[in-house]
């Protein structure tokens, strides 16, 4: 995986934790910085221990499924991108308030972390180091669930649904390179 390719995937693997963080961000009255680092924290490190858990299942599996690996990792990015800009498409304008606690705010990464363990499972069956692939999805949490955290309380209901599109399109982007660079089409 190139460097481009594992920035946008970073990203895009960022952006349900994005929007999930926006609603946590506009749930207080004005977050801190230091709060807002502790929220991204939790997603960072959800998030980039999910990947690892979903290659160490897809390496279990390979040896069943290599003749047509890339196709696998194809059809889960864009099922995971789809479903992406589904989310993206159904956000309701109006936040939730409730109470914040550590459960809630492990639970709400944990959920928002299951895309990236399938990613992790595809990420099995071509060359990437997951190590390095599993740190830049949680550096890119963090810091976008600690910006969502921050911007959450003014802009909360105007660009959470943004972020998981953009994600998805860019999941099915990643998924479609993997193709092409496996059947040699290009």
């Amino acid at each position: 995986m190139t460097p481009v390719a594992l920035l946008f995937l970073a990203v895009s693997m960022s952006a349900d934790a994005f929007a999930a963080s926006i609603s946590k961000g506009a749930e207080l009255t004005k977050p801190r910085f230091r709060h807002a680092v502790g929220i991204g924290l939790v997603f960072g490190i959800i998030e980039a221990m999910t990947p690892v858990l979903g290659w160490v299942a897809g390496k279990a599996s390979q040896q069943y499924v290599e003749a047509w690996d890339h196709w696998v990792a194809f059809v889960l990015l864009t099922i995971i991108g789809l479903h992406m800009m589904y989310e993206g498409l159904k956000k309701e304008e109006k936040v939730e308030h409730r109470k914040q606690t550590l459960w809630l705010l492990v639970l709400t990464a944990t959920a928002t972390s299951l895309d990236a363990m399938a990613v992790g499972a595809s990420l099995a069956f071509i060359d990437v180091n997951i190590i390095t692939t599993s740190l830049a999805i949680g550096l890119a949490t963090t810091v976008m669930a600690s910006l969502g955290t921050l911007l959450g309380h003014k802009f909360g209901k105007y660009v959470g649904h943004w972020a998981e599109l953009i994600g998805g399109v860019v999941l099915i982007g990643i998924g479609v390179m993997v193709v092409v660079e496996h059947t040699g089409v290009l």
